[in-house]
C-alpha cells in the first residue's frame, strides 16, 4: 500500500500488520478504544504530564484530539474539556472521541476544526493541551497565535512529544524512517528554535523545554530501567555496568545529581532526526 490515503486507512493498515503490534500498542491505536484510553490515563507518560498541569482544574482544550485519549485523561482529572479534531473518522477522529465519551459517560464537547483557526472565543480556556500536534501545523506561528488567543491570561499551554530536527536537511531522513508517512504523507518536524520562536512571538512565556531524555513524557514507553542504562552508557563504556551501578545506587546522595548531568549530556548530544521534545508555556499577563 502506498500513496495519499487517509489517516484512518493508514492506521487500519498498521493495525493489520502482525509485526507492528508493539508500535500499535505504543501509539494507543488498538481497540477496544476505552481500554486503550484507560491504559494511557494510567501510563507513566500521562502521570508525568499531570505534574505540569495547573493545580486548579477549569476549562481545557484538547488540541488535535485524535482518538481522544488525552481528552479522556483530562476529563478524568476533572477538567471541563473541549476536543478539537478536524477528522470525522470513527477510528482516529471525532467519531472515535464521541464513542469513547459515550462509553465512559464523560461530558466532552466536540469541535470541528484545525488549530490554526480554533472555533472558540478569546480567553476561553485555562489550559490548552496538545499531544503530538504542533509538528503537524501548516503554519506554526499561526497555530501558536491561536493558542494564545483562546487562553486566559496566565493560562497554560502544554505540547508533548513534538518531533525536532537539528537542521532542515534532516527532515527527509525523519520522514523516510516514519512508519506511516509513506502511506498518507502527513508527518512533519521543525527545528527546536522554530518551536521556541513561535511560542515566544505569540505572547506565551516558555516555562520548560523538556528534551528527549529529560522526561518520561518523551521517552515513554522506554522503562525507567532502560532509561538509566541509556543515560549511563557513556560512563559504563569506560568503567563497566557493575561499577557504575554500584557508584550510582539509588540510595547514594550524588546519584540523582550525576544522572541529571548525564540527562543534559544525552539531550545535548542527541541529534536524531525527529527526536521528541515537550514544551510548557503560560500566557503572559497584560
Amino acid at each position: 500500500m502506498k500513496g495519499n490515503i487517509t489517516w484512518e486507512e493508514a492506521v487500519l493498515w498498521l493495525r493489520a500488520q502482525p509485526d507492528q503490534q508493539e508500535l500499535v500498542r505504543a501509539c494507543y491505536y488498538e481497540d477496544p478504544l476505552l481500554e486503550s484510553a484507560m491504559r494511557y490515563e494510567t501510563s507513566a507518560e500521562w502521570q508525568a504530564a499531570l505534574r505540569w498541569l495547573p493545580r486548579q482544574t477549569g476549562r481545557a482544550l484538547d488540541l488535535g484530539a485524535g482518538r481522544g485519549i488525552s481528552t479522556y485523561a483530562l476529563a478524568k482529572a476533572g477538567w471541563q474539556v473541549d476536543a478539537l479534531e478536524p477528522d470525522p473518522s470513527a477510528v482516529v477522529g471525532r467519531g472515535a472521541i464521541e464513542r469513547l465519551m459515550r462509553e465512559s459517560a464523560l461530558p466532552v464537547r466536540l469541535l470541528d476544526g484545525f488549530a490554526e483557526q480554533i472555533p472558540a472565543e478569546a480567553q476561553t480556556y485555562d489550559l490548552v493541551y496538545g499531544r503530538q500536534v504542533m509538528h503537524h501545523a501548516r503554519n506554526l506561528q499561526t497555530m501558536c497565535g491561536e493558542i494564545a488567543r483562546v487562553l486566559k491570561p496566565g493560562g497554560t499551554f502544554i505540547a508533548t512529544r513534538e518531533h525536532v530536527l537539528s537542521k532542515r536537511e534532516d527532515l527527509q531522513t525523519f520522514l523516510d524512517s516514519h512508519a506511516l508517512h509513506h502511506l498518507y504523507d502527513g508527518e512533519n518536524a521543525y527545528l527546536l528554535a522554530e518551536y521556541l520562536g513561535a511560542i515566544d512571538k505569540s505572547g506565551l512565556r516558555l516555562v520548560s523545554s523538556l528534551g528527549p531524555m529529560s522526561s518520561v513524557i518523551n521517552y515513554f514507553p522506554v522503562t525507567s530501567q532502560d532509561w538509566l542504562k541509556m543515560i549511563r552508557r557513556p560512563l559504563t563504556k569506560w568503567f563497566g555496568d557493575r561499577i557504575i551501578n554500584t557508584l550510582l545506587a539509588d540510595n547514594l546522595p550524588w546519584s540523582a545529581f550525576i544522572d541529571s548531568l548525564l540527562v543534559r549530556y544525552s539531550d545535548n548530544r542527541n541529534h536524531a532526526p525527529g527526536r521528541l521534545y515537550s514544551f510548557v508555556a503560560v500566557k503572559k499577563l497584560p
